[in-house]
């Protein structure tokens, strides 16, 4: 059975692959449009090849480091020799699915341009499925990873399930590391150029947004990619794997060792890889822009693909774990709901067919000022709702699992819920990676001069897209908190592994010194990341917003459109920037659980966990959706409310909007990396932390 189980795995990661194979296939049989649509898609297409070579050999130099370092601590016996190892193919899984949804998404968007040309739903389904190939490619490679693994340790090596755990664990920290550099560089670099493009091209020159005569044009075209595209890859990827290997360490644990427990996860991620493709197959609209409309597209697919898991998941609880254990389908299902009610949430909070977002937009007739603090509210206002729904979804879980019996049957049920939240990540990733598709198409729609019925339609794809975002990035946000909490559980079996004695009543009491001054710490390192990386885009947009105003002063004829702008100098200097700039944060998200461990000891190292994860969840849906907010504020006055384009009002959403970047596309996503990247950098470290800390 336990053969079955791996390879009923392996052929969902497969499918998932296929399909992403068959789906990219077809977006690339469609038409490319003008001989100048498809040059300034080639030219996007090679900015972004550039960063992300130059990007991956920064990251190269890191994972060698790490690599050399985990294999000292294999040396003296502080991990198996598996680990240094499987940290790479986290590493490596991680950047490819990014590198194949961005090669994919500069190939789609001069053909959604093209494609909006002869309907509003053609342009939706080639931009939809290009989204599609990111994210069947990021499942699939996961399961894959997971099932490759799983069989080599064992039936190859013949491990103990808990051994298998504990090795699986930490290709999570490779994929995690990969995901912090992606989705932080890719940030700085696409806000950098949003932010210089916006602030100097729209609000200075007054000329409209993707204007060929701005300079800084093609750079933030590239940035939707490097960062939107492959930085949510991998992501994503990482809360994936992270999601379905903690609670399968968590059912380990749970159930004495036993295999099954540990298989459950993984065929729930198979079988949501089947709904979600089901659910791709609904997807279409007709040629209405409303947002209601197009939206209504959209949930058609992801509510029949989660009503598909819910249905199957039934039976795969039943006859794996038995009668007995039915209540873990439960905990599943509250996970999925949760998801939905998440993303709904979000949706209410962000987009424009909203009352929040219609009245941050109306803020802006009393100016600039009065939209930030307006979209501060808004964003502080909306993480009330999804903070309830992950209490009650972990309450339930844990009490519907027989928490009140065994509480390590009550964490496995928590992780499961989690599971079942990202079970229909294949579909809801799509919708996700298919906007900054629609936003590169409007740019291109512009730059080529194109009817104005396509921008139109275009526009209303990016709109939808920016919804969808906020939504994703919601999704993301509340897995992650979840898979957060299955990891501390992880973290805090593996310290009794090593240490038998430890107490969990007293060593991991909040009034415990340690633990305190573990959960403050803890409780700031969001806030002091996410002043890192705000201010990382600070300096690179700084430069930006030089150079345009350079451009613009130096080169004659460039505002009449008699002379053509220099490009590459923005995108070099955004490669340049950010680059640079992605470095600290890493360093500080992989050092801080360690030092913190040698001086407070796993005690300490609890604490921080539980600190960055309450407040770091806060804070990242306060930034995503503050951003989230912002965005569709202006495109909501674009679309000839209060004054339309052009008007003041126009101008302090533009303002709103450039705050809301780096909210939105870098800090804010980042910070669910860093509360998974620190948990999984506290296991992988946890031997040394015991043998050696301070504070025993």
């Amino acid at each position: 059975m336990e053969k079955y189980l791996v390879l009923l795995t392996f052929l969902g990661s497969v499918i998932a692959l296929l399909f992403a194979l068959f789906t990219a296939k077809k977006v690339l049989k469609a038409d490319k449009g003008t001989e100048k649509m498809a040059k300034i898609s080639d030219s996007i297409r090679q900015g972004a090849n550039a960063y992300l070579k130059r990007q991956y050999s920064v990251v190269l130099c890191f994972f060698a480091g790490m690599f050399v370092i985990l294999c000292i601590m294999a040396t003296f016996h502080f991990l198996t020799w598996f680990v240094p190892f499987a940290f790479i193919t986290g590493g490596f899984f991680s950047g490819l699915s990014g590198f194949i949804g961005m090669r994919i998404a500069t190939s789609a968007n001069c053909r959604t341009a093209n494609a909006c040309r002869q309907g509003l739903n053609k342009g939706l389904r080639v931009a939809f499925s290009a989204g599609s190939v990111m994210g069947f490619t990021v499942v699939g490679l996961g399961l894959l990873d997971i099932s490759v693994w799983f069989f080599l340790l064992k039936f190859v090596f013949k491990l103990e399930p808990s051994e298998i755990t504990g090795a699986m664990l930490t290709f999570g920290m490779g994929a995690s590391s990969m995901a912090l550099f992606a989705r932080v560089g890719g940030g700085i670099f696409t806000k950098a150029a949003d932010v210089g493009a916006d602030l100097v091209g729209k609000v200075e020159a007054g000329i409209p947004e993707d204007d060929p005569r701005n300079p800084a044009v093609i750079a933030d075209n590239v940035g939707d990619n490097v960062g939107d595209v492959a930085g949510m890859g991998a992501d994503l990827y990482e809360s994936y794997v992270g999601s379905v290997i903690s609670a399968s360490a968590l059912g380990v644990s749970a159930f004495n060792g036993e295999f099954k427990p540990m298989a459950v996860p993984m065929l729930l991620a198979a079988i949501g890889i089947l709904m979600s493709i089901l659910g791709t197959f609904f997807v279409r609209t007709g040629e209405n822009i409303e947002q209601k409309a197009l939206l209504k597209a959209l949930r058609r697919g992801t509510n029949l693909s989660a009503i598909g898991i819910a249905v199957i998941a039934l039976p795969v609880v039943y006859f794996v774990l038995g009668k007995e254990n039915l209540g873990l389908y439960f905990a599943i299902l509250s996970g999925l709901i949760a998801g939905v009610l998440i993303g709904f949430s979000t949706e209410y909070f962000t987009s424009d067919t909203y009352k929040p977002t219609q009245k941050l937009a109306s803020t802006s007739e009393t100016g600039s000022a009065t939209i930030i603090i307006g979209g501060i509210g808004l964003g502080m206002k909306s993480t009330a709702v999804p903070i309830v729904i992950v209490a009650i979804s972990v309450l339930i879980s844990y009490f519907v699992s027989g928490g009140g019996n065994s509480a390590g049957i009550g964490l496995y049920g928590i992780a499961l819920s989690a599971v079942g939240m990202l079970s229909t990540l294949g579909i809801t990733l799509a919708t996700d990676a298919y906007g900054p598709v629609a936003d590169n198409a409007g740019g291109i729609a512009e730059m080529a001069g194109l009817e104005p019925e396509v921008r139109e339609r275009t526009d209303a794809l990016d709109s939808l897209g920016n919804t969808t975002a906020a939504t994703g990035k919601g999704f993301a946000i509340g897995s992650a908190a979840l898979t957060a909490l299955a990891l501390i559980a992880s973290y805090i079996d593996k310290v009794k592994t090593i240490n038998p004695s430890i107490n969990e009543a007293s060593d991991f009491n909040l009034m415990n010194p340690v633990v305190l001054i573990g959960l403050f710490i803890g409780a700031c390192l969001p806030f002091v990341f996410a002043a890192f990386t705000m201010d990382s885009v600070g300096r690179a947009a700084q430069s930006i917003v030089k150079e345009v105003r350079r451009q613009f002063k130096e080169i004659a004829g460039l505002m009449e459109g008699e002379s053509d702008p220099d490009y590459a100098s923005c995108v070099d200097l955004c490669t340049r920037s950010s680059l640079k700039e992605m470095i600290l944060p890493t360093i500080i998200a992989v050092a801080v659980p360690i030092v913190v461990g040698i001086v407070l000891g796993y005690k300490g190292v609890v604490g921080m966990l539980a600190g960055a994860t309450a407040s770091g969840f806060l804070m990242a849906v306060y930034m995503s959706n503050s951003g989230g907010a912002w965005d569709n504020a202006k495109k909501y006055i674009e679309s000839g409310k209060y004054g339309g384009k052009g008007s003041e009002n126009h101008k302090a959403a533009v303002v709103g909007d450039t705050v809301g970047d780096p909210f939105k596309d870098t800090s804010g996503p980042s910070i669910n990396i860093l509360i998974k990247l620190l948990s999984m950098v506290s296991i992988v470290f946890a031997a040394v932390v015991v043998n050696f800390s301070i504070f025993k």
